[in-house]
């Protein structure tokens, strides 16, 4: 492959209008594009400055091709290690005077060199230095004409002026945040077998069972070796010598092999939590709203525990396996024969069959320990409410209910467990004995054959002990798998949720203004398992002006039409537009940056963060001044600019559960500021102004008639 020099590299820079072949070729060289899809271009009236439209625009290439786009930032000084670890990715060099900024598409990042693809599509080899040099020649010729200045005012000789302008420039730059990096990976949702396969875990397991027989033929070797000498009476400063560099020769492969399970287990533990994080991320209210605090508890802590114990374990048992056949076929081959062999494979199958009986235990104890656990925890929060509505006489009877059986399954649980752990596996010592007893009693057989029968017991009792020890781990992680595997399976809805369109596209239709903003047929929904619908025949359209006024008794369905309207719920049937688009066109994402709504008090929230977040956090983060302004003039119209003055760190004053204390009224606001904040083409408020006396009723919905577009207000006669 050849390598360019600097004044080539232009030569391989990829144009705005080509965008989107770059990053397809990049997906389908990685090895990461599920689908023959091309991401849309993009839009050719707009410029890669435009951060919120280029961001828009990269979530919709990665959602076609079904992988993830990260733009990345990283400081001046870590540019040389970010491009030796940077691919696949595409990488944004500053523009030359007026033209247009040109991509790099860089497969695969370097020391020395970067491999990148061109334009016409093929790979090469261009050095990081170019490439580090385009990036940052314009950020140091600025910063060097003041530095030039101060080194001429200080009357430095000019043979040495430049290594101080350069040592200048770099400390001042050192700190300097830099963007323009867009790492592609595979999407948390992807199959997860096609991630191991990318995280080289194939290979991984190849070595490590390269270097675990290595290990085994060493140490059977050697054992064999000084077995021989010793039943033959025959020891020799040579033969000595020799079992020591045997032994000698057993660490580097049980390095390797340790080595290689760490690495193992830490590739796998991140893409496990990667996938529960992205599943966490797509679960639907309704998925979580029946669970309490304890169960909540209960899965975090399975979550956390779940990716050691099925790596050791798995790795454990089945290196097990293979340590128990290599034990068998060293039975075979000793003085007992092939009968003795049979034995360890009849002993074998006897812990094997109490293993099953360790599982069908271990599920009874873990559900028994998990209402426990849940029932404790929800017990602790409702305290004061137990207190004030139960007897004293019955307040332990559940627990004590909960207890009996959790004693009683731990007694039968406990008990399979030190049979297993003590007489299966200390029992094989007198088990594989009665194989060669009668060698023993009657001095018969050859000397050799003993020593081949005396390592195969040693090197199956040792497999057994590791086999036990890896199935209560597998037996644990199985058990907990059960906890997580909602979450894990949810990750794929990420990939499944996506846009058709890009948000200028619904501008565009906005600004026509042909379509209402929200447009309802026939639209029809019920809850899960429920016989009836909640809403049958809904059909309305809400314009951009319109101001809605939306009464009725509690459970008439207000409220669930405003999820529906929200794209928080799904309809069953019928027809839900945003400016003439489907709304599975529009996509769940997109939708939700244009209806917005601030639900009832208690499924809002105010998060334990800073003032600043919880009023921004449906913006673009981190925030610009900008933002901070407009939060500023809407806090001081919804009547919070007293709250302000009061905070002593002002927005970034911490505020939440352990936080700065909010009354009622005062959160009611700051849910209302956090909806208006998100220029949304609609708004939803669901008995937002119950909690406000009327001059702040009156101040709140003065601001909100100005603001919105378009309003609907969910209120009670």
């Amino acid at each position: 492959m050849k390598t360019y020099k600097q004044q080539d590299l232009r030569t391989f820079l990829w144009p705005t209008a080509h965008l989107h072949l770059a990053v397809q070729t990049l997906a389908r060289r990685s090895g990461f594009a599920q689908n023959e899809e091309t991401p849309p271009p993009f839009p050719a009236n707009e410029t890669v400055e435009n951060t919120s439209l280029f961001g828009q625009w990269t979530e919709l290439a990665a959602a076609r091709l079904k992988i993830d786009i990260i733009p990345s930032e990283w400081q001046y000084s870590e540019t040389a290690e970010m491009l030796r670890c940077v691919g696949p990715a595409l990488l944004r060099l500053p523009a030359a005077g007026k033209d247009e900024p040109r991509f790099l598409a860089v497969l695969k990042g370097g020391r020395r060199h970067l491999i990148v693809l061109t334009p016409e599509r093929k790979k090469c080899r261009i050095q990081q230095a170019a490439v580090r040099d385009a990036l940052t020649r314009s950020l140091r010729e600025k910063a060097a004409r003041p530095a030039a200045c101060l080194l001429q005012q200080a009357g430095i000789a000019e043979e040495c002026g430049q290594d101080s302008l350069n040592a200048i420039v770099e400390e001042q730059l050192s700190s300097l945040p830099m963007y323009g990096c867009w790492l592609l990976r595979l999407c948390p949702g992807s199959e997860f077998k096609q991630q191991l396969r990318h995280a080289h875990i194939p290979l991984t397991l190849a070595g490590i069972g390269a270097a675990y027989m290595g290990t085994q033929l060493l140490t059977i070797v050697s054992w064999w070796f000084i077995g021989r000498q010793a039943l033959a009476s025959h020891f020799t400063y040579a033969a000595v010598t020799a079992w020591a560099l045997l032994l000698l020769s057993v660490i580097p492969f049980q390095l390797l092999d340790r080595w290689l399970q760490s690495l193992l287990s830490l590739k796998i533990g991140e893409l496990f939590k990667q996938r529960l994080l992205c599943g966490i991320l797509q679960l639907e209210p309704e998925e979580i709203r029946h669970q309490g605090a304890g169960q909540f508890m209960g899965i975090i802590m399975e979550a956390e525990s779940l990716s050691t114990l099925a790596l050791e374990g798995g790795a454990a048992a089945l290196l097990s396996l293979l340590q128990l056949c290599t034990a068998a076929v060293i039975l075979s081959m000793g003085a007992g024969g092939l009968l003795h062999a049979l034995l360890l494979v009849f002993w074998s199958g006897l812990i094997g069959w109490l293993c099953l009986k360790y599982y069908r235990y271990s599920q009874q104890w873990i559900t028994s320990y998990r209402n426990m656990n849940n029932d404790m925890t929800e017990g602790m929060i409702g305290y004061r409410t137990r207190l004030a509505q139960e007897s004293m006489v019955h307040w332990h009877d559940r627990e004590e209910k909960i207890l009996r059986g959790y004693v009683d399954i731990s007694q039968k649980f406990d008990t399979i467990s030190v049979v297993i752990q003590g007489a299966a596996g200390r029992g094989w010592y007198i088990v594989g004995l009665t194989g060669i007893i009668q060698t023993f009693l009657f001095g018969k057989g050859d000397t050799n054959l003993m020593a081949v029968s005396v390592a195969g017991i040693l090197l199956a009792a040792q497999s057994l002990s590791q086999f036990i020890s890896g199935v209560t781990s597998t037996v644990n992680a199985m058990t907990g798998w059960k906890q997580v595997r909602p979450l894990f399976q949810a990750a794929v809805r990420s990939m499944r949720k996506t846009a058709h369109i890009l948000p200028n596209v619904l501008d565009q239709a906005a600004a026509s203004k042909k379509h209402p903003t929200v447009f309802v047929q026939d639209m029809v929904f019920r809850y899960p398992r429920a016989t009836s619908p909640v809403l049958t025949g809904c059909s309305e359209y809400i314009s951009p002006t319109d101001r809605i006024l939306l009464q009725g008794p509690s459970g008439g369905g207000k409220s669930t039409l405003a999820a529906l309207l929200t794209g928080l719920r799904f309809p069953e049937s019928g027809q839900l537009q945003l400016h003439g688009m489907q709304h599975d066109i529009v996509g769940p994402k997109l939708w939700r940056t244009r209806v917005v709504s601030s639900p009832q008090f208690h499924e809002n929230h105010v998060l334990t963060e800073t003032f600043a977040f919880n009023l921004l956090m449906g913006r673009s983060w981190p925030p610009q001044p900008d933002d901070f302004q407009a939060a500023v003039q809407i806090c001081e119209e919804l009547g919070l600019g007293e709250l302000l003055q009061r905070l002593p760190a002002g927005f970034q004053q911490m505020v939440g559960e352990s936080g700065w204390r909010l009354s009622h009224g005062e959160r009611s606001r700051l849910y209302i500021a956090r909806a208006l904040l998100q220029h949304a083409d609609l708004i939803i408020l669901d008995e937002s102004f119950a909690a406000l006396d009327p001059e702040n009723f009156e101040l709140a919905l003065d601001c909100v008639l100005r603001r919105v577009p378009a309003l609907v207000v969910i209120a009670h006669p």
